[in-house]
Order: C-alpha cells, then structure tokens, then sequence
C-alpha cells in the first residue's frame, strides 16, 4: 500500500486564524490563540499522521508587509523558508477581504505546488459577502482550490483535510506517528505563558513581552518551572506586576492552569520579569531562539 506525506504550509495577513485552523486540522494544541494579532512568531510544525499518510502542518507568523523590528524581518524569514519545502500552500483569508499583499500575491501566482485558498470565519459574515469572493479569488488564483470554513466551529474542516491529503505526495513518513510537533515542552510551556499575557494585558505589553523557560525540574514530585519575561520598558514590568502584585499573580494562575491541563499533572510555576531590548537586537534574538 502507498503512503502519503507532504508538508503543509499555512499562510495569510495577521489574525486571520491561521493557528485555530492548524489546531483544527491536528485535533491539538499545537499553536497559541489570541484575539490580537501577530501572535505567532515563530515556525511551528504539527503533525497528522495516520496509516495512509502524514501531513506536516506548518503554521508561520502573520505576514508584515513593513517591518518595523528586527523581530518582523526574522518572522518573514519563517514564511521564506515554509515556502521553500511546501508541497501544498494553504492560503487563509477571511470573509471580506479582497488585499493580499503584493510581495505575497506574487509568490502565490508563481507557485508550482497546489493552492488553496480558505476563506475562514464564515460563522461572522453572511451568504452575499461569500459569494462575491469566491469569484474574485478565482479570478486571482485560477489553478487554485477554494475552501470555505469556520476554523473556530470546525465547519468544513473535514472537507478541508479529505482535500488536502487527496493532493499529497506518495512519500513515507517523515516523522514518527507518534509525535505531535516538532517543538518540544520547553516551548509550549512559554507560548501557553505568552498566550495569557495576550489574553489579559492590552496595547503594547504583548508585543513587547518574550518568555523563556529559565529551569524544568521534573524529577520532583510536583515539576518546578521557572519562567522568564521579557520586556522592553521598565514600565512595562510594573504593568506585568501590577498593584501589590497582583496581574503577575493572576497570570501565573491562569498559565498554570492551562500548564497543568496540557501536561495532566500539577505544576509549580515561577514568573521572573526582566527588561531588554530585545525585539529590534538580531544577537538577542538569536539567544531567545529565533
């Protein structure tokens, strides 16, 4: 029996719920989930593996059409290097939207692997507004596939995969059927951190805040992990403290929780807050794993 495996790429503008529909497709938690946008930064692989074939979703950052930080040019160096191993390129726009950017537009229309372009969050628009895209990213796209779903509600996403793997490449597997990203704990234990600072803290704070796992101490009864944050201001750090303490206590509470959900035992979480110019140092970054 032949088998099929191929890398998937998932791209789109920010906050069009690229990481929702990754997590969708694999059935876990692969990537973390925010109201805000560019909450992806870096690459991150989840893996769908059957006895018929694997897929190797790939989620990257939003694209930046300017960007600002040394930060942006490291988040697009993601996308390049998705595009360069892609078998399939899954385009995600969502209802409404009529821009993609140029540079991207170009490498879309030039690809010489299958597109599909989903439309996401049909749950908020109405049956007008879909049909007016439909032709409009046909006309754009002509060899391409187009998909409509609501990645949140899981509305058509089993149409999305039988697509998907209808398209793959025969190939044996690239990683073993029973790993799910090729991310280690270390890193969803920081993201699940970085996720609630998007949840509970506004305007720059989120941006401007990085979290590194300092220690993992898991042959004690109860695993200790201490967590560093970054940030770039020191007023920021009295933001992430808050009077008495308090929004540093409140999100220890709510990413230990989610901690403890993911790994099924109890945790002890321990928040350092430190302050540096990291988003705009290539040196620092390089440090910080990007």
């Amino acid at each position: 029996m032949s088998h099929k495996s191929g890398f998937v790429n998932i791209i789109g503008n920010p906050n069009v719920g690229k990481s929702t529909l990754i997590n969708a497709l694999t059935g876990e938690k692969i990537s973390i989930i925010s109201p805000k946008a560019q909450t992806t930064r870096q690459r991150v692989l989840g893996f769908l593996s059957t006895e018929e074939y694997q897929i190797v979703f790939s989620d990257t950052p939003g694209y930046v059409e300017k960007p600002s930080y040394e930060l942006h040019h490291k988040m697009l160096g993601y996308i390049d290097t998705s595009f360069e191993d892609a078998d399939i390129v899954l385009m995600m726009v969502e209802c409404g939207q009529k821009k993609i950017h140029e540079g991207l537009m170009q490498r879309l229309q030039n690809l010489k692997v299958p597109l599909i372009i989903i439309i996401n969050k049909i749950d908020l628009s109405n049956q007008d507004a879909l049909k007016e895209l439909f032709p409009f990213y046909s006309r754009l796209f002509p060899n391409a596939d187009l998909i409509s779903v609501s990645a949140l509600h899981n509305f058509n996403i089993e149409v999305l995969l039988a697509r998907v793997v209808e398209k793959l490449p025969e190939h044996p597997p690239y990683y073993p059927k029973d790993v799910m990203s090729d991310r280690n704990l270390r890193f969803f234990v920081s993201e699940m951190i970085r996720e609630q600072i998007f949840h509970i803290f506004d305007k720059e704070i989120p941006y401007h805040s990085e979290v590194v796992i300092d220690y993992f101490r898991e042959e004690e009864e109860i695993p200790k992990i201490g967590a560093i944050i970054y940030v770039s201001r020191e007023s920021q750090k009295k933001i992430l403290i808050g009077h008495e303490g308090k929004s540093i206590k409140k999100l220890g509470t709510y990413a230990r929780k989610n901690i403890e959900t993911f790994m099924g035992q109890h945790v002890f979480l321990d928040l350092t807050i430190k302050v540096k110019d990291w988003r705009d140092n290539d040196k620092t970054l390089t440090q910080l794993g990007y």
